[in-house]
């Protein structure tokens, strides 16, 4: 069974509550379909019950009556929801009116009905951008209790198995944060093996990748790493991790063995943190060019409840497996 595959069978043990605010978007609703038909999910589609349905028959759809469809614009709890928007940001400047018009907004309803336990998960992004997924989420969700950043981990499967965990490995942040401070990059590697647990079924060895090994140079940037290393190890002392490491160092065997002696992550590691966005970036789309690699994310990490964003031209199998890899970490992180 491949990975993907791996991931949608957990997840059908599962079956948490994923709302898809996109009711209407056609990759969506084939997605939804096919979650719906093969047990992955239960789900909730946010938009006008009769409009949704049409669609669904149009595209030759028989599953999504299986599905929670919610109206935005009047269904029996929208008063529960801005009362509870109001709880939490009435403070910030949010007015009644302000709230009345946002919960209409399927975005922040779906949210809404995470923050009030009435849903599990959320999956969105196909027809909207990330800024607008992600600002209702900040708002409401915000971030798991001692985490302060949002991050992006992609697992990236590659054709040697003799690397990583049987030729998987986790990178992060590569889609997020473009420069995170030591206490944000020891947060990173701290979600990003939650992930690698909930997510990818392996035990995490993390490696905080810089262009240092154990003080081979001396440079800001890599007293950045260092830092970060304690940092996360105080956090999760527990955890398997070290650095600052060369990717050489951190994923192949003899090389480790040689710049990095005593070292249990050295050569084996399967989480690697990279020091800024544009190198976990610039990383991961030359391991999957070059390397002929299978990238599997992005995953948003750190939030109190799992909220994934896909990219606008994301295809109806990358639909089904992030909702997947949802319910999985609804289950096991949160």
């Amino acid at each position: 069974m491949d990975f993907v595959q791996n991931i949608i069978q957990t997840a059908k043990t599962h079956r948490k509550h994923i709302v898809l605010p996109e009711g209407l978007e056609e990759r969506t609703l084939k997605a939804a379909d096919y979650v719906l038909a093969n047990n992955i999910a239960r789900l909730t589609i946010i938009g006008a019950p009769e409009a949704v349905t049409a669609k669904a028959q149009s595209l030759g759809l028989v599953n999504i009556d299986k599905a929670n469809i919610l109206d935005p614009e009047n269904h029996p709890k929208k008063g529960d929801y801005v009362d509870l928007m109001l709880q939490l940001r009435q403070a910030k400047g949010l007015t009644r009116d302000e709230a009345e018009k946002l919960i209409k907004n399927p975005l922040y309803l779906g949210v809404l009905m995470i923050k009030a336990g009435d849903a599990d998960g959320e999956v969105a992004g196909a027809a909207n951008s990330t800024g607008d997924v992600l600002r209702p989420a900040f708002h409401y969700v915000k971030t798991l209790p001692g985490i302060s950043v949002v991050s992006g981990a992609i697992f990236m499967i590659l054709k040697d198995r003799s690397l990583g965990h049987d030729g998987i490995l986790l990178f992060a942040d590569c889609a997020v944060h473009p420069n995170p401070t030591d206490r944000e990059l020891a947060e990173i590697a701290v979600t990003s093996a939650k992930t690698a647990r909930s997510i990818g079924g392996f035990e995490p060895k993390v490696a905080m990748l810089s262009f240092s090994t154990k003080g081979s140079a001396k440079h800001e940037m890599v007293d950045k790493v260092v830092r970060a290393t304690q940092i996360a190890r105080e956090m999760a002392p527990d955890l398997s991790i070290d650095g600052e490491m060369q990717v050489d160092a951190a994923v192949i065997p003899a090389i480790g063995k040689s710049k990095a002696p005593g070292s249990a992550i050295a050569g084996s590691a399967n989480v690697l943190i990279f020091p800024t966005l544009e190198s976990g970036n610039i990383g991961y789309k030359l391991v999957q060019r070059l390397g002929d690699a299978e990238p599997v994310g992005p995953i948003l990490q750190g939030m109190a409840a799992p909220i994934n964003d896909l990219s606008r031209g994301c295809s109806v199998d990358d639909i089904i497996s992030l909702i997947a890899i949802t319910v999985n970490q609804a289950a096991d992180c949160y």
